[in-house]
């Protein structure tokens, strides 16, 4: 199957986030399922992934695999995303704006209760609001700092007043920092989850699984599966020798996109193909030379060719996109053409800020399409002039020490599967990127309080901008590409959402 170039098509899959360091908890409320799913027949459900968990507390660690694995399987939000992107009802079945778009009431379910016993009330949104602000470390965070109150009017309503209206904060709430705690459960967040969701953690293997059970107590539609296990794999051959040999029922996310060609000649396989919000950006460090220099950043997108990058290192899949939006959102637009390749432009720009013969530093995490597309990369720039050193780097502690947190690098490539995440990427100067620009910061602050019209005009000026300021390069949009035995319903055509939805599951 051919990947369409440059338009909204066969796009992207979430899973790419990051890997396990595990121990083993029981879980507190289960239908208790035999602990190896695969062997329990109908009753359990296997899924194999590449990247895991570096723990399974999202409060205090960067990533996308643990929300993946936890969000609104072992904890519910107030709110949800659904599969066209639309904020959804969970915890709360219905709320309200104030005329100011300052106020959220929510009314709350009122039969919730957590797995470690206790009733899910307001006082616990309060809680989880709160806590985000007080307790979690992540960069995702500086989401709730536009919430000035929480408080519960009642036991099943709670009052959320904003310092100033905001078009993001609500959608925010379906992702990671909207998740519902426990006010007694949050002393071992890492190893013993306490959600109320319609599952429990029933074991979590290092480096190599999360058993998770279904919840006896659960408050709403009881999943179809008493156990579902995250198998995780090294690499993408192991993902998928592991079903064709029946030991997985599901590849959560096709990590070798040319192997889709025997495994749908399968016919005891289908292929789910759909689209994602994973931008695949070659990123620079803004803050160092030689990418202070606008021109070397410009040279960087010109030498790349994306089409013949996409067609080597990913099979022709994914979809062209130009800057930090996917066409999945209202604000996206076509920004290829900003920068198409001119490798005779490229050299001209290196010349001009006299960098002709430069080297850089290619720092890649330990994940397949990186190093698949890292080589493309390096090859492509040594075309002009570019000597880019690889080198790679576990993920995802190593990777998050060396590039996230000591900005110890000049390039890196990594896939950002955050929903809307151009602001967290690109709007916060503190971020891995390092990208500080006054106009880019009004203007993200003028899409969050105007109309929504406004939202929609400001965030594609936005777009464009971090374009043509070469910011970092957008290689391309990753497809959602899901392989499973036939008579697996439930799965999702689109992973726009940080979280794998196990509960949607079931066995035809």
């Amino acid at each position: 199957m051919t990947r369409p170039r440059r338009t909204f098509a066969a796009t992207a899959s979430a899973a790419l986030a990051l890997t396990l360091v595990a121990c083993s908890a029981g879980s507190t409320s289960n239908d208790e399922p035999g602990n190896d799913s695969k062997d329990s027949g109908g009753d359990a459900l296997s899924v194999g992934l590449v990247a895991v968990p570096a723990s399974l507390d999202f409060t205090t660690t960067d990533g996308a695999a643990i929300p993946q694995a936890l969000l609104n399987n072992v904890y519910d939000g107030l709110v949800k995303l659904g599969q066209d992107g639309d904020v959804q009802p969970d915890l709360a079945t219905s709320w309200r704006v104030s005329d100011d778009r300052k106020t959220y009431t929510f009314d709350l379910v009122d039969n919730a209760t957590f797995s470690n016993g206790k009733k899910f009330t307001a006082d616990d949104a309060v809680f989880s609001i709160d806590r985000v602000k007080s307790d979690w470390t992540v960069s995702l965070k500086a989401a709730m700092d536009v919430v000035q109150e929480a408080k519960a009017v009642s036991p099943t309503q709670l009052q959320v007043t904003l310092k100033q209206p905001s078009n993001d904060w609500l959608y925010r709430m379906t992702t990671r920092i909207g998740a519902m705690f426990s006010t007694t459960g949050v002393d071992k967040l890492a190893t013993e989850p306490v959600g109320t969701g319609p599952y429990t953690l029933m074991e979590f293997n290092r480096g190599d699984s999360i058993v998770l059970a279904r919840s006896a107590g659960y408050w709403g539609e009881k999943p179809f599966f008493k156990a579902v296990t995250l198998k995780y794999f090294k690499d993408a051959t192991a993902l998928n020798n592991a079903l064709l040999t029946s030991t997985i029922d599901v590849i959560g996310t096709v990590q070798a996109p040319e192997s889709l060609a025997q495994l749908s000649e399968d016919d005891r396989f289908q292929v789910i193909e759909g689209v994602t919000n994973g931008e695949v950006v070659l990123s620079f460090n803004n803050s160092k030379a030689p990418f202070t220099d606008k021109r070397v950043r410009q040279a960087v997108r010109n030498a790349i060719d994306h089409e013949a990058l996409v067609d080597t290192c990913w099979a022709g899949r994914g979809t062209l996109i130009g800057s930090m939006v996917p066409p999945t959102d209202p604000w996206y637009e076509d920004l290829t053409e900003l920068y198409p390749y001119d490798p005779d432009k490229a050299k001209a720009l290196l010349a001009e800020a006299d960098k002709s013969a430069l080297t850089v530093r290619l720092r890649l995490p330990s994940l397949p399409y990186a190093q698949s597309c890292g080589q493309v990369v390096k090859s492509q720039l040594a075309e002009v002039g570019i000597n880019a050193k690889i080198d790679t780097l576990e993920f995802p502690a190593q990777w998050l020490q060396e590039v996230f947190t000591n900005l110890d690098y000049d390039m890196s490539i990594v896939a950002h599967v955050e929903p809307h995440d151009l602001s967290a990427v690109f709007g916060n100067p503190d971020y891995y990127t390092q990208y500080d620009n006054p106009q880019m910061q009004k203007l993200l602050a003028a899409a969050d309080t105007g109309t929504e019209q406004e939202q929609t005009d400001n965030l594609k000026e936005a777009a464009r901008l971090l374009s043509e300021d070469a910011a970092a390069d957008w290689l391309f949009l990753l497809p959602n590409l899901i392989v499973a035995e036939k008579g697996i319903t439930g799965l999702p055509k689109n992973a726009i959402a940080e979280s794998f939805d196990l509960s949607r599951l079931a066995r035809s």
